[in-house]
Parts: C-alpha cells; sequence; structure tokens
C-alpha cells in the first residue's frame, strides 16, 4: 500500500503532536485538521505539516479534505463530557467515528487508524466513556467496506505534556493532603513513544488489518502507587490516603460539578475495570525511565533555586 499523505484528526493534542512529528520525520505528507490552528504553532514548524482549521463533525468537510489523502487517523477523543448524560461522548466518539469511515469509504481512503480505549466495550462498558468508546470501535470495523482499519486499545499514555502525572504533579504541589478515589485501581502505563511507534508501524502493516490492538506497558501499578511516585519525583512528603469505594463515590459525586471536572461521575466508573492488557500489547518502555525526565526537570530546577538563596 502506498501511502504518501495522512489525515490527522486531533492532531494536535498529547499523542497527535507526538505522533506528527514521527510522520513527518518518516517522510509522510502530513494534513491537520483543527479546530484552532493558532493554539498549533509547534507543529506549524514541521516540514511536510498542513494545518487547517475545520470542522471535524461535518462529513462535507472531512470529504473535501480526505480527497487527496491515502490514509486517516483519527486521535479525536474526551475524558469528560461538559454535561452528564453521555451525549457529549457519544457525539465526540461515536457521531464522529460514523462521518469519519463514512466520508472515507466515499472518498476511496485506503487506511484508517482509529484511537480507541482498552476496556471500550459498547455492550458492557461500566461509563459512558468506555461504551461510546466502544461504539465507535465497532462502527469503524463494521462500516469499513474497502478501507482497511485497525484500532488501538491503550492503557494511560505517559510522556512529556501528558494529563496523567502532570496533573496530579499539579495537585501534589499545592497540596499536602490528597484524598485519593480508587486507589486500587489497576493500571498498565504505556509511554506515548511507543504508541506512537505503533501507529506508524501498523500503517504499510497489512497483518494489523482489521485488528484491534491492546497497548500497554511493561509492569502493573495501583493508581495510588502511581501518585505516590510522583510524589517521590517532585522531592513532596505528601499524605495520600486512599478512599474506600463509599468516599470514592462520594467524592466523584461532589467534583462532578467541579469546574473542569478534576474527577467525574463517569471517570469513577471506568476505574472499577483495571486498565491491563489481557493478552499481549506489551509496549517496552517502562515509566521509570521516562517520567523523571519531566517532572524531576522542576524538581532539580527548584533544588537549584533553594541552593542559590541558601548561599547568599
Amino acid at each position: 500500500m502506498n501511502i504518501r499523505t495522512v489525515c490527522v484528526l486531533g492532531g494536535t493534542g498529547f499523542v497527535g503532536s507526538h505522533l506528527v512529528t514521527r510522520l513527518v520525520d518518516q517522510g509522510y505528507r502530513v494534513k491537520v485538521l483543527t479546530r484552532r490552528a493558532f493554539r498549533s504553532k509547534h507543529l506549524m514548524v514541521l516540514p511536510g505539516v498542513r494545518l487547517v482549521e475545520a470542522d471535524c463533525h461535518d462529513g462535507s468537510v472531512l470529504r473535501a479534505h480526505f480527497q487527496d489523502c491515502e490514509a486517516v487517523i483519527n486521535l479525536v477523543g474526551i475524558l469528560n463530557e461538559r454535561g452528564h448524560d453521555g451525549s457529549g461522548f457519544r457525539r465526540t466518539h461515536v457521531d464522529l467515528a460514523h462521518t469519519v469511515i463514512e466520508s472515507a469509504r466515499e472518498m476511496g481512503v485506503r487506511r484508517l487508524l482509529h484511537m480507541s480505549a482498552l476496556n471500550a466495550d459498547a455492550a458492557s462498558g461500566p461509563s459512558h466513556y468506555l461504551r461510546s468508546k466502544g461504539e465507535a470501535e465497532n462502527i469503524v470495523h463494521t462500516l469499513a467496506g474497502d478501507v482497511a482499519v485497525t484500532s488501538f486499545r491503550p492503557s494511560v499514555i505517559f510522556g512529556r505534556g501528558d494529563s496523567f502525572f502532570n496533573r496530579f504533579a499539579g495537585l501534589l504541589r499545592i497540596t499536602p493532603v490528597l484524598p485519593l478515589a480508587c486507589p486500587n485501581a489497576r493500571f498498565v502505563p504505556v509511554f506515548v513513544g511507543d504508541v506512537v511507534e505503533a501507529f506508524v508501524g501498523a500503517l504499510k502493516d497489512s497483518a494489523t488489518h482489521g485488528e484491534r490492538l491492546d497497548l500497554c506497558g511493561p509492569q502493573v501499578y495501583t493508581l495510588k502507587e502511581l501518585v505516590e511516585y510522583t510524589a517521590r519525583l517532585l522531592g513532596k512528603s505528601r499524605l495520600i490516603i486512599g478512599l474506600s469505594d463509599r468516599f470514592s463515590l462520594l467524592q466523584a459525586r461532589v467534583m462532578e460539578y467541579v469546574p473542569g471536572k478534576p474527577l467525574s461521575l463517569d471517570n469513577y466508573h471506568s476505574l472499577q475495570r483495571d486498565s491491563l492488557c489481557p493478552e499481549g500489547g506489551i509496549c517496552p518502555t517502562a515509566l521509570e525511565s521516562v517520567v523523571p525526565q519531566y517532572l524531576g526537570d522542576a524538581t532539580h530546577h527548584n533544588r537549584l533555586q533553594h541552593l542559590r538563596s541558601s548561599a547568599r
């Protein structure tokens, strides 16, 4: 399969920025559809990248931009919705997936890579997030037609710019005590670089056509272990209190209505199912070899500042 131009939806986010950079390194021409191009200046400097302001939910817009592309990658996703009834998840995950695959088929796109999530399950997912991810995944595979589809189902993704370790680091910097919901929920964190390599490698790999690929790192951790590790990296002595299920649910019910939804009811329901790969899908990079490089930078700088102040 000769692929020269790739259209990326969700290419300005955390995973997308890493992926677009890697695609350029591999010699692909990349078109990134985004709502606000001016917020993505870091991608504008990359050779072979076109940032286009577009409404990705408009089928006519997608068809116009898919016309000159051999492959499409859909990374669009949300962890929380503005409302509370699941409609935000359905629009972002399910409706968009349907529009993407229909537009791809109509324009003769040969390859679609779709970002799903570990535990995505349309029938029995415990949350709106996981059910909508599962339904979206089913749609792109069922309606694929002549489009070769591969979906990817990662556990929590880490790397410079992530929203997992950086979010907890932000909380740990400002509070001496952290009540932690669902402390025993288990994850197998996967490095963004490994996720990107899986996507890029699959573009021309016919063995991945029609596959739903789990992506997990090499080691299992509980949520509390990951937060405690973050505190150690920051050099912060913090009391991290693991909440019971009852109080975890109560915290989620309260946080559901806090601006930004630091923890939503839907997050709570997602955490009721461990984010583990049932078999295979193991990516090699350990978080201990990467996370200190971006969380440790600030800690090292703070220590230097403290030493300079002490020397005056």
